[in-house]
């Protein structure tokens, strides 16, 4: 016999988890093990004949062969039936749940814990692969498990997986009409009267924004679907967090207490705090039930535990953009445009002499301005003068009030009276979004949520770590923050084990000082800082972008290190491919105007909050869906090298190109922009220097080939000429060019991803080789080769054919270096290159039998003759018509007397 048990007290997920496990496992029997949810219970009274449900009574335990467990991992929960799990002639016990955070205290010999909202949809997931079909019956029920568990899909634990196993449930008949009356089924009269006792009796405190209630409500006997009552409440009041106690007579006469939690406040876990006192649940639902104990005592537990679960939120300090863009009143309206359009601001703040925040003009205000036609007129005919301003310390639920009450996009941050930075909506949609991601992002290791700091000690080696805490005493010492950004805190992420040591050997760190002194050379400063501990670093400093570098060249503790610090900053292109003009700003803005998200993250190294982990772009998301997502739809416009980033990331690390990026892609590469760009520009590095740096990474990389592809697929290819496309003659070239660089020059005295760089310049058309060559800054000796290629090609393509005897071969060939026969033998047809391929590999090393030295001890006077005498003694060699130093000074006697 095969059972499937649900938990007591069964909800419509553990009865629809058992459903579909009895369509796995056709011939098993369903045993609720006591009780279950009104709803439930309702349910069953009407559709129980249509399930394979047994009655725990029934059981012969005997003729148990094996048990299955859902929505729970917990013995104590399973009531009698427990018992049957020590029973010798269980041959397997297997638990399904979902409940990431519990402790599995039942002797399975199998469990799948899934992170999904409800058990129900990993059962619909193993229905889907097996191909069984549903009755809509068994659909209706399922659907009901999915819908309870993750309200409708609206709870923070319901994901992608939920809503595709309902989609596929409603295909299969699931029957709405059913679902709608027994998902909110309504308050019983007998609820509806505690409903108003309790609304009468609540009690509650403010904390950090959120508010928490509790009410005690004392019954003569059990009252089932108290959860249905603590759901209204939580609905009617608008509440944050419930804890709803029902004090009540058991049957047998002794008293009993039942609590009831709901929780909608971030961090707050609810299932962890009620299984300090045998409960549990989910982390925004959870319930306890005690035969004795003091109410208030235990309430109060519960709610100190909600108090200190509760995050601080972010204040104004953390979320504001800093330093604010400001303009004086008299700024006209288009040049208030103007700097709008440059920053990708919404509105500007506008301050008099003294830096005194006088006003704030919006978008609106100025198109409605330029729309009447006053673009030369003054902003302060058109800014808002009653302006909302906050502090540094207000927290963000009073800033999300206050956008809401009175519908404001960006409130000014004034401290002692000076604007000191400014909230916009788009600082709290990113933060709201970053918690999100906290919440949902599983990663494995639970220290990537918790203590990244404790992480990068864990991994790093301890010469590198040391470098990183000496570098970030130097920056609170100046009142700066310091955080570790970019590559190494994905890397760190991405990396398999938590064991070992991590390899970094570039690392990009960001200063921000304008939350205590603004200080546009921060980053040199520091670099200098610790360039006087550290002397054996070199210091480089591109005073441009305010950055500066330290690097470590075969270091016996920190190898060949590179350590870029940055001041934080924003940017502005002012055409497209240009270099970026960049302001100094705030590590949010530093962070927002990266490339792709996986490279917008961040880690907090100075206090507070050391190791705090800056996300708010999505990147953690997107580390999870293994995906490539740019963070703004003109981000290829304005720099080309980006796609080949993006190219390089997706193929390095096994992700996908997110669908939206890779139409921002395609629409850039073919809105002709770069063309226009560089015909209207002299310098387009991101189309020069920058675009042969990123060919560098990929050529010389072992996912070469796959990027090169990618590439192509996008039509990226054209950054470099727009007729360059990977056609199968350029890719059978590529292939024979790895062959050469093998054969020919084993000991890499070529630098091969140059020559991977130059096959793919020889495959555009004559005339454009040079230009392409030059505009990417190729060596001197490069563009020569390719200016010169079409005539090599042709020369050799003409007489090789008519070559009788391999000195001629020699003659013909010996002119021309390596690389330029590699390029040439490239596009020839097979014939011809199996001839050049046989010179590099035998004629090429042949040597004539006789020097200039044996020619003087031979008596011949040195002069212009040599060189004739030595290539004919050459030919002769090569043509086999001398063999040894006798036949060779024969051969000097017949063609050469004295």
């Amino acid at each position: 016999m095969d059972l499937i048990l649900c938990h007591t007290t069964a909800d419509f997920d553990a009865l629809a988890a058992a459903v579909g496990l009895s369509c796995l496992l056709p011939g098993s029997k369903i045993v609720l093990s006591g009780g279950a949810h009104p709803p439930v219970r309702d349910f069953l009274a009407l559709h129980r004949d249509e399930y394979p449900i047994m009655e725990r009574r029934s059981v012969i335990p005997e003729k148990i062969r094996s048990l299955r467990v859902v929505d729970t991992q917990h013995r104590d929960r399973l009531g009698k039936a427990a018992e049957w799990l020590e029973l010798s002639n269980i041959e397997e016990i297997i638990v399904y749940d979902h409940h990431l955070s519990q402790q599995l205290t039942i002797p399975a010999t199998e469990s799948h814990i899934e992170p999904v909202g409800a058990c129900t949809t990993y059962i619909v997931e193993e229905l889907q692969k097996q191909e069984i079909a549903l009755t809509p019956v068994q659909a209706t029920v399922m659907a009901l498990g999915i819908h309870v568990d993750t309200g409708s899909l609206t709870f923070e634990s319901a994901t992608p997986r939920d809503a595709l196993a309902l989609a596929w449930l409603m295909q299969q008949g699931a029957r709405a009409s059913v679902i709608s009356t027994y998902l909110d089924p309504g308050l019983s009269p007998q609820l509806q009267q505690l409903l108003t006792e309790a609304l009468e009796n609540l009690e509650y405190f403010d904390l950090l924004g959120y508010t928490i209630a509790w009410v005690t409500i004392k019954t003569d006997n059990f009252v089932p679907g108290l959860s249905s009552l603590a759901s209204e409440l939580v609905e009617l009041t608008e509440i944050d967090a419930l804890l709803l106690a029902n004090e009540y007579t058991h049957k047998e006469g002794d008293l009993r207490l039942t609590i009831i939690g709901r929780s909608q406040i971030p961090g707050v876990n609810l299932n962890l705090l009620f299984h300090i006192f045998g409960g549990g649940g989910h982390s925004q639902a959870a319930s306890l039930s005690l035969r004795q104990g003091n109410t208030q005592e235990i309430l109060q537990q519960l709610l100190e535990g909600i108090k200190t679960s509760i995050p601080h939120p972010p204040t104004a300090r953390d979320l504001m953009s800093s330093p604010v863009r400001t303009i004086r009143p008299e700024t006209t309206i288009s040049q208030a445009q103007r700097i709008l359009l440059r920053y990708g601001h919404s509105g500007l703040s506008v301050v008099d002499t003294q830096g005194k925040l006088v006003g704030i003009i919006s978008r609106r205000d100025i198109d409605i301005a330029l729309h009447h036609g006053f673009s030369h007129a003054p902003v302060k005919g058109y800014m808002t003068t009653k302006v909302k301003s906050i502090t540094p310390d207000t927290i963000l639920p009073e800033i999300q009030a206050q956008m809401v009450t009175y519908d404001i996009g960006r409130l000014p941050v004034l401290e002692n009276g000076q604007l000191v930075g400014i909230v916009t909506r788009t600082n709290v949609l990113r933060e709201l979004h970053q918690a999100e991601a906290e919440n949902k992002f599983p990663i494995t290791n639970s220290k990537f949520k918790t203590n990244l700091n404790t992480e990068l000690q864990n991994r790093l080696a301890p010469r590198l770590w040391e470098l990183l805490t000496v570098a970030s005493q130097a920056a609170e010492k100046r009142g700066w923050h310091l955080y570790l950004v970019g590559g190494a805190v994905r890397d760190l992420l991405l990396a398999e084990s938590a064991a070992g040591t991590l390899m970094i050997s570039d690392i990009d760190l960001v200063v921000d000082g304008f939350h205590q002194a603004a200080d546009v050379g921060a980053g040199v400063e520091l670099a200098k800082a610790l360039q006087k501990i550290y002397s054996g670093a070199r210091l480089e400093i591109h005073g441009a972008f305010q950055t500066a570098a330290l690097l470590w060249h075969k270091d016996p503790e920190l190898d060949s290190l590179w350590m870029d610090i940055a001041t934080a900053r924003t940017e502005f292109y002012p055409y497209p491919a240009a270099n970026p003009e960049v302001e100094a700003s705030s590590i949010r803005q530093d962070l927002y105007r990266r490339d792709f998200t996986i490279n917008a993250l961040a880690v907090r190294l100075t206090s507070p909050r050391p190791g705090e982990l800056l996300d708010f772009c999505g990147g953690l998301i997107d580390l999870q869906a293994k995906q490539i997502r740019v963070l703004h739809p003109n981000s290829f416009i304005e720099d080309p090298t980006r796609i080949y980033r993006g190219v390089r990331f997706a193929v390095r690390f096994g992700f996908e190109i997110e669908a939206q990026t890779k139409d921002f892609i395609k629409y850039a590469i073919n809105s002709g922009v770069y063309d226009r760009t560089a015909q209207t520009n002299i310098k387009t590095p991101s189309l020069q220097t920058r675009l042969k740096a990123e060919l560098k990474y990929i050529l010389q990389a072992p996912y070469g080939k796959s990027a090169l592809q990618l590439l192509n697929e996008l039509g990226a290819l054209q950054c470099i000429h727009p007729t360059l496309k990977l056609d199968k003659s350029l890719v059978q070239q590529l292939r024979l060019l790895e062959a050469c660089l093998r054969r020919f020059d084993p000991q890499n005295h070529l630098i091969p991803w140059e020559m991977r760089l130059e096959a793919l310049i020889a495959h555009l058309e004559p005339q454009y080789r040079v230009k392409v060559a030059t505009n990417l800054h190729l060596p001197e000796d490069g563009i020569q080769r390719l200016q010169n290629l079409a005539t090599a090609q042709t020369q050799v393509m003409e007489l090789l054919p008519t070559c009788q005897r391999p000195s001629q071969i020699v003659q013909l060939l010996r002119p021309y270096d390596l690389p330029m026969l590699i390029l040439t033998a490239l596009q020839t047809d097979r014939t011809l290159r199996r001839q050049i391929w046989g010179y590099l590999e035998v004629l090429v090393n042949v040597q004539p039998l006789l020097n200039g030295n044996d020619l003087k001890k031979l008596g011949y006077k040195p002069g212009p003759q040599y060189r004739q005498i030595l290539d004919d003694l050459l030919a002769a060699t090569v043509d086999g018509l001398i063999k040894d130093t006798a036949e060779a000074e024969n051969f000097l006697a017949q063609h050469y007397p004295q």
